[in-house]
């Protein structure tokens, strides 16, 4: 199945699962990544925030995407992470995932760099969509508490205007609702969400659904949410708890309770594993119980 962004809905931002060595478990990589597509979401993103994707070098990424693949997950669904600061290696990474037939890219912003204007952080965007495969389209992406690099509405708007074939939509992550809010207002730019607590609210306003990590233990529920535009109160308050703790260790944990596979709690340095009470929270909140999706 192909997603478009006017029926965009749910993409799960794969967590990646690592075995005890390091390495990329691909087979269960695969697996998820079929079972996410089984059960409900549109679509699959690949080496994003929650992917560690900062981790995950070409050559995995490469080996990662062939698997995927080679498993039945048509490029025509995935979304791939861009994580650089070089516009050089971002245009490699564009053109590996063309190479396999993805088009939809979710593009960080030149992270290593602080406290930049505006005008620098538009050119640096400029640039890459000069430089990039043609055939690549991009989801921008706001998430300032990790980049400290925010994406203005002004900046959002100016790239949208200038770059139409260019800019597919934006991934606001940042938590809040006035900024998210705006950018739906604009009416220039379709809106995915990243905070599961805001999405029945911008799906109410016309958002165009979200890449969010939850999906990766209920994907049959955040389309319900989605598609309702009613909020899940059980479900914000999990992200609540989530967020409250190191994010992707926590996220993990709560997969490897949900599951009952112990595989999904390895994680890629420096990130490191939540502390025993930290863990046995997050286990007594998502440990295998009545499904529900």
């Amino acid at each position: 199945m192909e997603i478009t962004i006017g029926h965009f809905g749910i993409s799960t931002a794969l967590l990646t699962p690592f075995h005890p060595d390091g390495h990329i478990n691909l087979r269960l990589l695969c697996s998820h990544a079929n079972h996410m597509l089984q059960s409900g979401t549109q679509g699959v993103t690949l080496f994003g925030t929650t992917g560690e994707g900062a981790s995950i070098g070409l050559t995995e990424r490469q080996s990662a995407i062939s698997a995927m693949i080679e498993s039945g997950v048509a490029p025509g669904a995935m979304t791939l992470g861009l994580c650089a600061s070089a516009i050089s290696d971002v245009v490699a990474q564009v053109w590996q995932g063309c190479e396999f037939g993805i088009t939809r890219f979710l593009l960080l912003p030149p992270f290593y760099f602080k406290n930049v204007h505006d005008e620098g952080v538009f050119e640096w965007h400029a640039q890459l969509f000069e430089a990039a495969d043609t055939s690549a389209q991009f989801i921008l992406y706001h998430i300032p508490q990790i980049t400290q690099v925010p994406l203005s509405v002004d900046l959002t708007l100016r790239l949208c205007d200038a770059f139409p074939k260019r800019v597919l939509a934006i991934k606001d992550s940042a938590g809040q609702w006035g900024n998210t809010r705006a950018l739906l207002e604009s009416g220039k730019v379709p809106v995915l969400v990243g905070d599961e607590r805001l999405l029945h609210k911008a799906a109410a306003m016309g958002g165009a659904g979200s890449i969010c990590g939850m999906a990766n233990i209920y994907p049959a529920r955040m389309r319900t949410l989605f598609e309702s535009q009613a909020e899940d109160v059980d479900l914000s308050s999990e992200v609540d708890l989530i967020v409250s703790q190191p994010v992707i260790p926590a996220l993990k944990q709560a997969m490897a309770a949900r599951t009952g596979n112990p595989d999904w709690v390895h994680l890629r340095a420096p990130l490191q594993p939540l502390t025993a009470d930290a863990r046995a929270v997050i286990e007594a909140r998502f440990s295998i119980r009545a499904d529900v999706t």
